[in-house]
């Protein structure tokens, strides 16, 4: 089962907002006891709204904050006092992975940089998530998902021609706790041949920079520039792109392979359009045509002409469409409970799908220590 992974890995994570908390979710539907150590005043995503940017009510939890941190037991430290720093010290000494996402520097003013760690845990396994890493001149510097997408050229491919365009979610977020959870796995595999800590310095800017492998082999070597709007994958292509359909809802056509174009044009009647799969890109004209036949007809005429035919086809749904699916309801991956509804750990082991995570827990400072002083 997908809770025996981890099973028995404690993790101390000193996150807040959405990556760390992803990272070590992540590293909790695995099976590890997560331990959340928050300041007095709380992480403040328990209060922030990430879709209208408000604040709720004091006292009152958001559900955003309860669906990235359900698994978790949540206690609350004062570092910056004689007392947290000493309860601190007995969790660090009793941990298998510290998650932080301290800017560079934070955590040793506090009095529990690199060395103290080691001497506290010398098999301590230390990740440190940042926006832009450890080391390097921008390393002190400020900035959320949008300046990290900047920074790595992603938004020089994405949106449209006239202008780069934001995503949701925020794509550094997610990718840095992806990648903050597997290097943690991969020092963990380590521990058990070397017995040693390791520390692992990963960055948000560093997580999308990895993504943008193929567009800096295109631009480094003469492959051509993947220009927003003009390529392949990125709205150039006839054959892969979103369309508007005449009843304002939109599909998407990702008919790359020649017999998936094949298909597509036999279907809607144009079958002319078959050899003309590969004219050079930008296909703005190609693109046109079909973008006036979709335009014609509703998105219910759509799914009726081209649901069932093999070429890649695909509406877009909203986020209420995406989980009454049958196809994501058969899966099994979301799940309602208390004040918010979660997608749980996306895979399934041997042959199940993941079990509902349990709510958020919040202890006392004594049954934390009770429970990990061992």
């Amino acid at each position: 089962m997908l809770k025996d992974f981890l099973d028995g890995i404690r993790v101390l994570d000193l996150s807040q907002f959405l990556p760390g908390p992803f990272a070590t979710q992540l590293l909790a539907d695995m099976g590890a006891d997560v331990l959340k150590v928050e300041p007095p005043a709380g992480d403040p995503q328990r209060r922030f709204n990430p879709v209208n940017g408000g604040l709720g009510p004091e006292g009152v939890r958001s559900p955003y904050y309860d669906v990235v941190n359900a698994g978790k037991t949540i206690v609350s430290i004062d570092l910056k006092s004689e007392d947290g720093k000493q309860a601190f010290e007995i969790l660090i000494s009793s941990a298998d992975v510290l998650l932080e996402s301290y800017r560079p520097g934070v955590l040793e003013r506090l009095g529990f940089g690199r060395e103290r760690l080691e001497e506290l845990n010398p098999g301590l396994i230390h990740c440190a998530l940042s926006g832009y890493g450890q080391t390097g001149p921008k390393r002190l510097k400020a900035g959320h998902d949008i300046n990290y997408i900047a920074s790595t050229g992603m938004f020089s491919a994405s949106g449209i021609k006239e202008k780069p365009v934001l995503t949701w979610p925020p794509p550094a977020d997610y990718a840095s706790a992806q990648q903050a959870a597997l290097t943690i796995l991969g020092a963990l595999i380590a521990k058990q041949k070397t017995e040693q800590g390791t520390f692992l310095d990963v960055s948000l800017a560093e997580s999308m920079l990895a993504w943008q492998s193929f567009g800096l082999t295109a631009v480094g070597d003469a492959q051509g520039d993947p220009e927003r709007g003009q390529n392949l994958l990125n709205g150039g292509a006839a054959a892969y792109q979103v369309y508007e359909t005449g009843d304002d809802r939109f599909i998407t056509l990702g008919a790359l392979e020649v017999h998936f174009w094949k298909n597509f044009c036999e279907a809607v009647g144009h079958p002319e359009w078959v050899i003309r799969q590969f004219e050079p890109l930008p296909q703005t004209g190609l693109i046109a045509a079909v973008a006036d036949m979709v335009k014609a007809q509703p998105l219910e005429y759509w799914n009726a002409v081209l649901g069932d035919v093999d070429c890649c086809y695909h509406p877009v749904l909203d986020y209420a469409e995406a989980a009454l699916d049958p196809h994501t309801r058969a899966r099994g991956l979301i799940s309602k409970a208390d004040n918010f509804t979660q997608v749980l750990f996306p895979a399934h082991v041997d042959g199940e799908p993941p079990e509902p995570r349990s709510p958020v827990a919040e202890v006392d400072l004594k049954t934390a220590l009770k429970r990990w002083a061992t």
